[in-house]
């Protein structure tokens, strides 16, 4: 059985991918940037803002296919700067810290220049 969830992410019908997917008890959360969900809303222009929009997005989507941020064991959070690995990782704790998920941080450039963070998301129900 596999379940789909959406976001409002612009590429996710242009690229022809789900924001996540379960299949059993496990969910898998793809990337995950800070793309603002409702119009008006601004792209917050601090790392720590990014991160906790991005940790929203993904919870939001986890919780749509029956899971909750407890369940996470896995993120991976992608950077664009290496100086912003301590705000990120502040927002991540505060998101995730409750499951200790395993967790890798990676310097790279991002699609959109303006984004600091973007995060994959993986949990296991039960």
């Amino acid at each position: 059985m596999r379940r789909h969830s959406h976001s409002s992410s612009p590429y996710e019908a242009r690229y022809g991918f789900s924001r996540g997917i379960r299949v059993g008890n496990v969910i898998h959360i793809a990337g995950t940037a800070p793309i603002p969900q409702s119009d008006g809303d601004e792209l917050p222009d601090d790392p720590y803002r990014q991160m906790l929009l991005c940790g929203r997005i993904a919870v939001a989507a986890i919780e749509d296919l029956g899971g909750e941020a407890g369940d996470v064991v896995r993120t991976r959070m992608f950077i664009s700067d290496p100086e912003h690995q301590d705000e990120v990782g502040r927002a991540h704790a505060e998101l995730f810290g409750h499951a200790a998920p395993a967790a890798t941080m990676v310097v790279t450039a991002l699609l959109d220049p303006r984004w600091k963070v973007e995060i994959e998301v993986e949990a296991v129900i039960g």
